[in-house]
């Protein structure tokens, strides 16, 4: 049973809380192409899920993706890949290197 904790944001999007209940490795780090792709349905990008999937990105192809790779890389439309560059990408680098620098 999938477990998640979604809050809706301001923006539109749904953020997701990630939890070990969700089927996720903690680390995004350690998230294959279906982990990725299904972190980005649960989150309420469902269409925009597809091309990472297309293009097989892992977690830690997700990690190391500029803001220009998810605005042109991907050919997803300007508005949902603002946001989820914005508001999943950049915070789940931020959280990765943060928990990775001690």
């Amino acid at each position: 049973m999938l477990s998640v904790d979604m809050e809706n944001k301001e923006n539109g999007s749904v953020g997701v809380k990630n939890s070990l209940d969700n089927g996720r490795p903690p680390d995004p780090a350690d998230w294959a192409v279906v982990d990725v792709v299904n972190y980005f349905r649960t989150a309420g990008f469902e269409e925009q899920a597809n091309a990472f999937q297309e293009q097989e990105i892992d977690g830690k192809s997700l990690l190391l993706m500029t803001r220009n790779d998810v605005l042109t890389g991907l050919q997803l439309k300007l508005g949902p890949a603002l946001k989820i560059y914005e508001y999943h990408v950049k915070p789940l680098q931020s959280k990765h290197l943060k928990n990775n620098s001690s």
